[in-house]
C-alpha cells in the first residue's frame, strides 16, 4: 500500500535560517495561572518536541487582563527561567486593536513590535507576523517598518496572517526580506487554503504555512451537522487504526499536504500536550486523504 509522505519533525521556517518543529503550539488561551504552572506547561510542550510557539499581542484570557496577557505571562516565565528562551522559536503577531480594528501604519506596527518585546522580556522575536491585513495601509509602508525592525535586530523573520494571495504578493513586491510564513485558517472542515491559492503560493515561494484552528474550531471534536459527522467518521477510523486520538489524526491529515502545513495545537492541558507527537503516526493513502476532502465538500470530485 502506498502512503503519502509524512512531515519531518523539524523543518526550515520558509526561507529563513530558522529550524522549527513541524507542529506549533498556540498560546491564545495562555496566561493567568501563575509563573510556576505556566513554566511547567512550556516545559511539557518542549518535551513533546514542539519548539515553535505561536502567540500574539491580543492573546490572553479576557478575565485575566486580555490584550497582552499571553505575551506578559510568557515574559514572566523567561524572567524566571531564562534558559527556556533559547529552546523556543518565538512567533508573535500584531496589528489588531480591539475596537479599531486593524492598524498596519508604520507608527503603530513599530510600537506594536516594541510592546511585544517589552512584554515578552526578550531582545528579539524570531518570527513577527502581521495579524490581519489593514487595507487602509499601503504595503510599502508596512514593508518599511518591517525592514527597519529587522535591521535593528528586533525581529529575525517576518510573516503574514490571514492575508490573501494578492495581499501577500503586494507586500513581497515592496519588501527586501522574504516573507517566511502564511498563517491561514485550515482544517478538514475549513478548506479555503486548498482552493484560494495560499498553499500554492507557499509552495512556489517556499513559505511555511502555520494552520490555525486545525480542529475546525472544535467541530472535529464535537460534530453537529451531517457534514461534520461524516468527516469525523473517516478521521476517527484512521485514529482507531493507528492508535491515536482523533485530534492527532486530524493534524496528520493537514500535514500530509505537500506544502507541509504546520498545525497550531491549542491544547493547554498537560495530558493533551503529551499526545502531540502522536500526530506523526497516522499515514494516509491518497484515497483516504481524498475521502476526507469529499466528505468535507459534500460533493464528489470532478
Amino acid at each position: 500500500m502506498s502512503y503519502l509522505a509524512t512531515s519531518e519533525k523539524t523543518r526550515p521556517l520558509g526561507k529563513s535560517s530558522i529550524l522549527v518543529s513541524s507542529i506549533a503550539w498556540g498560546m491564545w488561551r495562555f496566561g493567568g495561572e501563575g509563573v510556576y504552572d505556566s513554566q511547567k506547561k512550556i516545559e511539557a510542550v518542549l518535551e513533546a518536541g514542539v519548539t515553535l510557539f505561536d502567540t500574539a499581542d491580543i492573546y490572553g484570557p479576557k478575565e485575566k487582563g486580555g490584550f497582552g496577557q499571553a505575551e506578559r505571562a510568557l515574559g514572566e516565565v523567561f524572567a524566571a527561567a531564562p534558559r527556556l528562551r533559547d529552546s523556543i522559536v518565538l512567533a508573535t503577531k500584531g496589528g489588531i486593536i480591539p475596537g479599531v480594528p486593524y492598524d498596519s501604519s508604520a507608527s503603530y506596527l513599530a510600537a506594536a513590535i516594541d510592546g511585544s518585546l517589552k512584554r515578552l522580556n526578550v531582545e528579539r522575536i524570531d518570527l513577527w507576523q502581521i495579524h490581519r491585513p489593514d487595507i487602509l495601509t499601503h504595503p510599502a509602508e508596512v514593508a518599511r517598518v518591517l525592514e527597519d525592525a529587522h535591521r535593528a535586530g528586533k525581529i529575525s523573520s517576518v510573516g503574514v496572517s490571514n492575508y490573501t494571495v494578492s495581499q501577500t504578493s503586494n507586500l513581497m513586491a515592496c519588501l527586501d526580506l522574504p516573507v517566511a510564513s502564511h498563517q491561514p485558517e485550515f482544517s478538514a472542515l475549513h478548506l479555503d487554503p486548498l482552493y484560494d491559492g495560499i498553499l500554492d503560493q507557499a509552495i512556489m515561494h517556499n513559505m511555511a504555512v502555520l494552520a490555525w484552528s486545525p480542529l475546525g474550531g472544535g467541530k472535529l471534536a464535537q460534530p453537529t451537522t451531517d457534514r461534520e459527522k461524516h468527516v469525523v467518521e473517516i478521521i476517527d477510523r484512521k485514529a482507531s487504526e493507528t492508535g491515536v486520538s482523533s485530534s492527532a489524526a486530524a493534524y496528520s491529515w493537514i500535514m500530509a499536504h505537500p506544502a507541509r502545513p504546520i498545525p497550531i495545537v491549542g491544547s493547554q492541558t498537560l495530558a493533551r500536550i503529551a499526545e502531540i507527537p502522536d500526530a506523526y503516526l497516522p499515514r494516509w493513502t491518497r484515497q483516504e486523504w481524498y475521502s476526507v476532502l469529499v466528505a468535507a465538500t459534500g460533493k464528489p470530485l470532478p
